[in-house]
């Protein structure tokens, strides 16, 4: 039940993320390495809007028992059951 709710208030601060991206914008300012990496206007944007989608799909898989399971064939040191 914990980690169903944790997964759906990840899932509000992507969304928050992703349709707030000008607020951000205006509130934390430009980043400069996304400018120079993600284009010329609009990399910063570009950024949040990819840090909150990843936040929501982390958080899908966070909910559904994926992200446990991905997390433990990363770091287990021998076969797993």
């Amino acid at each position: 039940m914990g980690v169903f709710i944790l997964g759906l208030i990840g899932i509000a601060i992507g969304a928050v993320l992703v349709i707030k991206t000008e607020w951000f914008l205006d509130f934390f300012g430009r980043i400069e390495w996304a400018e120079r990496h993600l284009g010329t206007e609009g990399g910063t944007r570009l950024f949040y809007k990819m840090i909150g989608i990843g936040t929501i799909i982390l958080s899908f898989m966070l909910m559904t028992g994926l992200l446990q399971l991905l997390l433990r064939k990363i770091f287990s040191s021998g076969r797993i059951n």
